[in-house]
């Protein structure tokens, strides 16, 4: 449906990165539909393209991470973006943690979640998890897809 992309493009939205440990080494996925779901119990959504290189872990992993980016990480959410790249490898400043699940370290935002639910819708699943762990830190302005090309909020 070219009208409705055509419209939604029109509306900015937070480019992040979502991550899990799979049995054969972590995976990452670019996103830019997340959203708090509730406060009270705290939930986060984040949408996955069931064709995502990223699903096959995500569709079963207890816990996944949300890295919300700054304006200075489209290199690196391109290279989550593009299919085959070596996401992990050393362009990427990351560390598992304890529970094994990647942490983008220079990620101004990230949320370790338990997943609570996957809801399929069309070609998409909404992955939804109740934020664990927090880790914030201000400075940089977000990175965001306006109109097809990253901008960011000043």
């Amino acid at each position: 449906m070219t009208d409705l992309r055509t419209a939604l493009r029109d509306f900015p939205q937070a480019v992040g990165i979502v991550t899990a440990a799979g049995a054969e080494g972590p995976v990452g996925v670019t996103v830019s539909s997340f959203t708090s779901a509730s406060l009270d119990p705290p939930m986060v959504v984040v949408w996955i393209g069931e064709g995502a290189s990223a699903w096959p872990v995500l569709r079963t992993a207890p816990l996944f991470a949300v890295h919300l980016l700054h304006a200075g990480q489209t290199a690196l959410s391109d290279l989550f973006a593009t299919a085959g790249a070596d996401r992990f490898g050393p362009a990427t400043n990351w560390t598992a943690d304890v529970d094994g699940v990647p942490h983008l370290l220079d990620a101004p935002l990230r949320l370790l979640c338990r997943t609570a639910r996957r809801i399929a819708v069309g070609d998409h699943v909404a992955l939804v998890g109740e934020p664990l762990e927090v880790r914030h830190h201000t400075g940089s302005p977000p990175l965001v897809r306006f109109r097809g090309r990253y901008t960011s909020v000043a």
